[in-house]
């Protein structure tokens, strides 16, 4: 299955598994995006936005247009969502500016610890 992870970890973290993943197969490695803090997360990845992504899944590549029509929502509010996850590297727009969600599947991972 071709996965994403959306995770929070530090830069230092971050930097360290680009380090280790640059010395495996290209066969091992998993898509990932980091944030710093779990509320830069959530300022990307918004319930609408989660949504859109739920209707992309396995969609292939689609148009803006085709997209607010599978969420049933606004053509213009679709629009600043696929901004920010094209700007955040979730989405990507192939060769004919159609947006591609290359993912079967989104794994959100952080960790809530006690003060």
């Amino acid at each position: 299955m071709n996965t994403i992870v959306l995770d929070v970890r530090s830069l230092k973290d971050s930097l360290a598994d680009a380090a280790r993943v640059m010395k495996t197969r290209r066969a091992e490695r998993e898509a990932r995006i980091s944030f710093a803090a779990p509320e830069l997360l959530w300022q990307v990845l918004t319930a609408k936005r989660w949504e859109l992504l739920k209707a992309l899944c396995g969609a292939g590549p689609v148009s803006i247009r085709e997209a607010a029509r599978r969420v049933e929502r606004d053509v213009k509010a679709v629009h600043g969502d696929v901004t920010a996850l094209l700007d955040a590297g979730v989405l990507n727009r192939d060769d004919d500016g159609r947006i591609v969600f290359a993912y079967d599947a989104v794994k959100v991972e952080f960790l809530l610890r006690a003060a």
